[in-house]
């Protein structure tokens, strides 16, 4: 080998750059246990809040300590934020912490520019283009277009009732056409899109999560919003939700609108029990028509001459207590009947009762207290535009701070123009005695008076029940600026921090093990040559591990497994080395020469069974997302890694010891003589394997259409939960409970590992994507559970009790717009690498019936490993979804399927051109037996890391190890009986007919 020196600096440079980099891994993990620590000293579990608590704590102390040197390296000094941008970030599966997408409403945003017209067939489009995004691969404004095109008539997308508006004055005329306004509209589209992402991204920058990853996906609205870590699920996707839409409304007087809902109250009883009967009754005076309205308001008239006679209250029996005196308040309602409320005061034939001054008037709840199920309910100075007197865009600064009372609020600062309008909306209310309404997203959160005169200098503040977070939030928010469009969860993914724990552990075990099986095999099987390979299997583990924390990848649960494949894969190279070498010393050569050789002819083998695998996974990190990106990310690296350490180091070390003088046999005293003169004709077999595998093949599609496979709600929409109880429970029984019309209506849960865990999935509510729809589905899933959950509160519930270990351990839910992309995207994914790898084989052999041979041998162990997890889904003890990460086992299959066969083609070819005298039959028999030590070598150590996984490595990722280990063996199967002959048979066909034709 040349250049020696060179490959021992790398080899050196790039070893001590990997523990460079993993160092501050240890470092970070060091300082965050500390962290951890003094916040469980600090704040006592009785106390209130316990875990907000705890969590800020923690935060505190990082924050203080952020810019403090905490790494000495002598030649160098790092602060806390440097060492953490330095060290391997872990992934949801790892480290807990919730990964969404966001759908960037562009309904919204088409509607803002549009001044929110009521043209007829602009809204029509808009509806239609809705239906059409339910079984449509395009995005939102492209079936926009198409709906609008379809029904436009005489119609312009320029017209002023459109597009042609004040707010596009300057960029769209009347006179353009509407592919014209199309592009500009595309433009203001993606300029939205943008400033979402980036109020998005300064959000996330202030709420201090560590390693936080955002990222738009293509061009169709929408953000993947990946949160490592937190602990406070409900706190995050309030955070990433809210509109932040900052309103200052005046308010009226609760007891202004006293008389209005006694009216409509009784226009209600008309509307909604359709008969009654009201007496009019003349209060004896003013005192005593205040008090009728209360009573009436409140539901308490009694039947007498003098009281309103009435069978029915919709509306005053909703009420549960009014305002105080001079408040801003009307009445009091449950949280529950809030919409109800809002749907009656709104009907035309309520809001005919307003008197003219009046007509405009907004109604709005208010922000409950902390723990209490009832709001309060507002009246706004509405106006015909439906705008608010001064809104949250003139603020350009917030804080939270703890006001007078010792409560926390948020001050704000306006800008110039701002703080004039304040300023006389604040001497109307003191010269009225009135309040205003500092209203977000639709919320009053608080409608203070104004006692001191006109307020100047833009200056003001939102005080309500507030926690620390929520104050801490709201600021955040307030400062990053709104969202241009609602922004609604289609998928999400939450992961308890102890299930993330238990991963680790899990993962590390079975990492461990694989690897010291391996280990001892190899050393077994090829003596010291074993041990030399074992040398560059441990630096090609460190490079890995160096490079993903340097690169800042995403080490996941599925990376985990893609770095002990990796493993297998840095034996298959070796084995094709000593194998090649043990070859060459049979023939007599010397050792240092059958060494030479031996990697000059291993070489080609190893190439293209390394990029036939390296192709697969690169199409799986182009289409895959979440822990599959991070799957193919380690089994790439590892692949480089792998070809480095295998051809440069192992024969760095070989070569040294043979200079030496010591004597390598590759082999031990037991493996001698194995596979040794082996001559298996196994093309005269191939008649009985092609019957064999039909058989398979036809009972696997029998089983896919009649008892087809257990779609995960990646393809289907849906929601699941992970629940882990204190004792084991009856899966059919929460079924049936969850089932019920009044919970679920429909629902699946089954064993989930251990007896005391289900995985529960429900398709109910899977088109409404709201934050509080799936708050409300948790609430229902807490109260059904609880008989089985011995006490377990429900902030410990949906925060995964860490002391108990019960609770909600993860949370999945995937929208069916998304399902339906998913299902695309790892068609597109199978279907590409199929194509890729069939041009790439096509490239190396020359010959098209190479490339046929293999994807069929693929087809082949696709459709058997499908037949196979359709035939047994039902009673494994294990799930058998099939979801993103089935996907991947099935290309990560193709790649190994063809790895195989490659290097049998490999050898085919070689032989092909030494032994121009053989017979084409000769040629591929002896290939396939010259190759079958390293096949079975190969599969065997593979399938011993792959079961390791599937032991050790935890519930999770059992299904995905199944897929993997079936086809292994399946692959193994068909690189011998199916593509070798196959591709012979094509071969001989094509052969004939051109002798025929001679």
């Amino acid at each position: 080998m040349q250049n020696k020196g060179l490959v021992k600096l790398f080899a050196i440079l790039f070893g001590l750059v990997s523990i460079y980099q993993l160092s501050f891994t240890f470092k970070a993990n060091q300082i965050e246990k500390e962290a951890e620590e003094i916040a469980i000293n600090k704040i006592s579990e009785t106390e209130d809040n316990y875990r907000e608590k705890r969590s800020q704590e923690e935060a505190n102390y990082l924050q203080e300590i952020a810019t403090d040197t905490v790494f000495n390296l002598g030649i160098a000094k790092f602060t806390y934020n440097e060492v953490k941008s330095k060290a391997m970030n872990l992934g949801l599966d790892l480290k807990g912490g919730i990964n969404v997408i966001l759908q960037v409403s562009v309904k919204d945003i088409l509607k803002g520019l549009s001044n929110n017209t009521k043209d007829p067939v602009f809204n029509k489009a808009l509806e239609d283009a809705t239906e059409l995004q339910k079984n449509s691969q395009n995005t939102y404004l492209e079936d926009f277009f198409i709906a609008f095109d379809a029904i436009k008539g005489d119609t312009k997308l320029a017209s002023p009732d459109i597009f042609y508006t004040k707010q596009l004055d300057g960029e769209i005329d009347g006179s353009m056409s509407d592919d014209e306004v199309k592009s500009i509209i595309e433009t203001k589209i993606d300029e939205s899109i943008v400033s979402a992402f980036e109020v998005l991204r300064k959000r996330i920058d202030e709420f201090g999560v560590t390693s936080p990853n955002i990222q738009r996906l293509g061009n169709s609205g929408r953000i993947l919003v990946e949160l490592p870590g937190v602990k406070d699920v409900e706190r995050a996707t309030t955070l990433l939700q809210s509109t932040a839409q900052l309103e200052f409304w005046d308010a009226y007087k609760g007891e202004q609108f006293y008389q209005f809902i006694d009216q409509a109250n009784g226009v209600l009883q008309d509307i909604v029990e359709g008969e009654t009967e009201v007496a009019e009754v003349e209060p004896q005076d003013e005192e005593d028509a205040t008090d009728a309205q209360i009573d009436d308001l409140l539901g308490d008239a009694e039947t007498d001459s003098t009281a309103v006679a009435t069978q029915n209250n919709p509306l005053g029996d909703l009420i549960k207590g009014l305002g105080y005196p001079g408040g801003p308040i009307i009445a009091q309602f449950s949280i529950k009947d809030k919409d109800k409320v809002l749907d009656y005061l709104n009907m035309p034939e309520v809001r005919s009762l307003l008197p003219a001054e009046k007509r405009y008037t907004k109604f709005a709840f208010g922000k409950p207290e902390a723990g209490s199920e009832i709001v309060g309910l507002y009246a706004l100075a509405g106006n015909r535009e439906n705008v608010p007197q001064l809104s949250g865009a003139v603020v350009v600064d917030a804080r939270n701070e703890f006001g007078a009372t010792g409560k926390p609020e948020v001050s704000m600062q306006m800008n110039a123009k701002g703080a004039k309008i304040w300023e006389e909306m604040t001497g109307n209310a003191y010269a009225n005695q009135s309040q205003i309404a500092i209203v977000l997203d639709n919320v009053v959160y608080s409608a203070p008076g104004v006692t001191t005169g006109p307020i100047a200098g833009g200056n003001s503040s939102i005080s309500g029940s507030f926690t620390l977070n929520e104050a801490i939030d709201l600021a955040n928010v307030l400062r990053a600026g709104k969202l241009p469009a609602s922004a609604d969860i289609i998928q999400s993914e939450v992961v308890g921090p102890s299930l993330g724990q238990e991963a680790i552990d899990s993962g590390t075990t079975s990492f461990l093990i694989a690897l010291a099986l391996v280990l001892i095999w190899m050393i077994f099987y090829y003596g010291k040559a074993g041990g030399f390979a074992d040398i560059a299997m441990l630096l090609n583990i460190l490079l890995i591990f160096g490079i993903l924390s340097g690169i800042g990848a995403v080490l996941t649960l599925p990376g985990i497994a893609g770095i002990v494949l990796t493993i297998g894969m840095s034996v298959d190279a070796n084995v094709l080395i000593f194998e090649r070498i043990r070859e060459e010393l049979t023939k007599g050569k010397g050792q240092k020469e059958a060494i030479q050789d031996g990697f000059s002819n291993a070489l080609s083998s190893i190439l293209d069974a390394n990029i036939t695998t390296g192709l697969t996974a690169l199409i799986l990190f182009v289409f895959g997302t979440g822990p599959i990106k991070g799957f193919a990310t380690t089994l790439l690296i590892g692949i480089g890694t792998s070809l480095f350490t295998a051809i440069f180091i192992t024969r760095l070390l070989i070569d040294w010891y043979a200079n030496k003088g010591g004597k390598l046999e590759f082999a031990t005293g037991i493996t001698k003589n194995l596979f040794r003169n082996i001559n298996i004709e196994f093309l005269k077999k191939r008649k009985i394997a092609f019957i064999a595998s039909g058989a398979f093949i036809i009972v696997s599609l029998g089983a896919l259409f009649t008892n087809g496979l257990d779609q995960g709600v990646d393809f289907v929409g849906g929601r699941t939960y992970q629940v882990r109880f204190s004792q084991d429970v009856s899966a059919s029984e929460i079924t049936n409970l969850l089932s019920q019309p009044d919970v679920f209506g429909s629902a699946d849960a089954k064993t989930f590992g251990d007896a005391n865990q289900l995985k529960i999935t429900t398709k109910y509510k899977v088109n409404e994507t709201g934050a509080e729809v799936d708050e409300a589905l948790r609430k229902t899933l807490y109260t059904n559970l609880q008989p089985y959950l011995n006490g377990v509160s429900y902030e410990d519930f949906i925060n995964e009790s860490t002391e108990k270990s019960v609770g909600l351990m993860k949370y999945y839910k995937v929208s069916p717009t998304i399902a339906d992309d998913i299902k695309q995207a790892s068609f597109w994914a199978i279907l590409g690498s199929l194509i890729v790898v069939f041009l790439y084989i096509l490239f190396r052999f020359k010959k098209w019936q190479y490339s046929l041979g293999a994807v069929v041998a693929v087809f082949h162990d696709v459709l058997i490993v499908l037949g196979v997890f359709s035939l047994t889904y039902k009673f494994m003890p294990f799930s058998m979804e099939i979801d993103q990460s089935f996907i991947a086992a099935i290309l990560t299959v193709i790649g190994y399927s063809l790895n195989d066969t490659v290097v049998v083609f490999d050898r085919i070819r070689e032989f092909f051109n030494e032994h121009t005298n053989w017979k084409f039959e000769k040629v591929v028999n002896s290939s396939l037996s010259s190759t079958l030590s390293r096949t079975l070598n190969t599969s065997l150590t593979t399938l011993v890391v792959l079961l390791a996984i599937f032991i050790f490595g935890g519930d999770s990722i059992r299904g995905f190890m199944f897929a993997l280990i079936v086809g292994v063996i399946v692959g193994t199967y068909s690189s011998l009986f199916i593509a070798t002959p196959i591709m012979y048979d094509t071969v001989q066909k094509l052969e004939d007919k051109k002798k025929k034709k001679e």
